[in-house]
Order: C-alpha cells, then structure tokens, then sequence
C-alpha cells in the first residue's frame, strides 16, 4: 500500500536560521535536512507523495517551499506561512500562487503554539485571516498545545467551510502518561466536521529515548475513536522526528498502530485523507 506523508519539513540553515532550534536536547537538529536527504528514506517505507510544511513565520520561506514542490516528484503539496492578520492577505494568497509551484499550495500554519494568549485563533483580524484562507479554497493547520484546543474548537465553529488540519493529535502528554484534559478537548474539536487530525509527532511527544508503540497507542486510539479513519492521516514530522526515532521506525511504529483496521481503513489514514483534504 503507497503512504502519503502528509507532513515533514526541510530547512537549510545557510539560508535561513531555525531560530526555534535551541538548547543542547535540540542540538541533533541545528543542521541542514534537505529534500535529498528525504527521498531515499520515504521511497525506502512505500511513501509515494508528501506534503511539506513550514517551519518558520517569514514570508520568504513560502516561495521556497513551493519552487521545491514545483521541480520534485515526491512533494505534492505545501502548507505555507503567511500573516494572518495583515489587511491585504487575500491579496497574498492569491499572489503566492502565481509563483512557481504555486499550484501545490494547499494550506497555511502559523506557530499559533508560541503565541501567549491562549484565545488567539479567535481573535477578530485572526479570524479575518482564516475567512480569506477559506476563500481561496485552501486548509489551515493548527499546530496549538492542549490549552489552545478549545480556542480551535471556537474557530472551527465560527467558520464551517475551513477545513482545520490538527498537527500531531494537539501535542498531548505522551510522555507523562495522562489522557486528560487532552482527550476530552480533542473530542470537542473533532466534534466539529471541518476538524481533521494528523496521526503525527507523537514520538517526539513521548520518552524519546525509552518509548514504545504501547505507549503511543492510548493517544492514537482516541484520536481514531474521535475522528474516525475518513478524517484522520498520517505524518512523519522528519526531521523533527529524528529526535526519538529514523523515518522508518516511525512508519512502521503507524503500521503497527493501525494493524487491526481493515484495508480499507488504513488506506484512509495512509492515502485517502490527504489526497481528499489536500487535494492531492
């Protein structure tokens, strides 16, 4: 069965500095990862097409990641950045995509998990913003904390025809072993129909250096309860991944979560729910 990855990142550090990398337990990332460095381990786990993701909240980034998309076979998609709250954002989004590979872009993210107040997603401009990405026909990820999941549930509410991509299942916390108030807040928000979540950054969220696919399987469980398999999709997060575990461990770590769904189910979760949400 052919995976789609719908979520890993590339950055070169001579181009532009990840300024979120810090710290000596982060130290392994502070490199370059390129899309070369990507390809023989994605062809090696059966991935037959990613969607790239930004990483950091500069306008430049988002061109390059569609000029990357533009000249590869694998990224079929990008999820970009761009301001939120600027006035002239649907002037942006549409100018975005005459750049190009501006016809891969399929989404926006912005670090909603660095900003301090808690009902950011919200706010009146920030909702704004999200009108218009919904106006041009594109997804938004949300990559919040458990404290922001409530604020996302507003937003998702507010408004019904944006699809809102949840990255990496809302960072729960794998490591300490508790489900709640985590699971009752993402079950709020995949009340929502326009919610969606990636089967994501979960190693990275547990132990990295003594987790087990047990100890992922309550968080994945949940999600899978909450979402359902049409409304769920996997994502490596390499190489942020790389933290806990290679590319394949972490392929392999979801087969092995996924392994008493039907075919059916898992080709949703593998293949199907990117292609349908990102329009691949």
């Amino acid at each position: 069965m052919a995976i789609t990855d719908a979520h890993h990142h590339v950055w070169d550090l001579s181009v532009r500095d990840q300024s979120w990398i810090s710290g000596p337990e982060l130290a392994p990332l502070r490199r370059d990862f390129h899309l070369t460095d990507l390809e023989p381990q994605a062809r090696a786990a059966g991935i037959d097409r990613t969607v790239v993701i930004q990483t950091v909240t500069v306008p430049e980034e988002t061109p390059e990641l569609l000029a990357l998309a533009a000249v590869s076979d694998l990224v079929a998609g990008v999820v970009g950045w761009t301001d939120l709250t600027a006035p002239g954002i649907a002037d942006e989004l549409a100018r975005l995509r005459t750049l190009p590979g501006g016809e891969r872009l399929r989404g926006i993210r912005h670090q909603v998990q660095e900003e301090p107040d808690p009902h950011w997603l919200t706010r009146p401009d920030v909702l704004r913003g999200l009108r218009a990405v919904a106006d041009a026909g594109l997804t938004y990820d949300l990559v919040i904390h458990p404290g922001q999941l409530a604020a996302a549930t507003a937003a998702a509410l507010r408004l019904p025809d944006l699809i809102f991509v949840l990255d990496h299942l809302g960072k729960p916390p794998i490591a300490a072993g508790t489900l709640q108030p985590w699971a009752q807040a993402v079950r709020q928000l995949a009340a929502m129909p326009n919610a969606v979540c990636k089967l994501s950054g979960m190693v990275t969220e547990a132990d990295w250096h003594e987790w087990t696919t047990d100890d992922l399987r309550p968080y994945a469980d949940t999600v899978l309860d909450s979402f359902g398999p049409q409304r769920l999709m996997f994502g490596s997060d390499w190489p942020v991944c790389t933290l806990a575990a290679d590319y394949a461990h972490v392929v392999e770590s979801t087969r092995t979560l996924l392994a008493g769904l039907t075919t059916g189910e898992k080709t949703e979760i593998l293949s199907s729910t990117a292609a349908r949400v990102y329009r691949l």
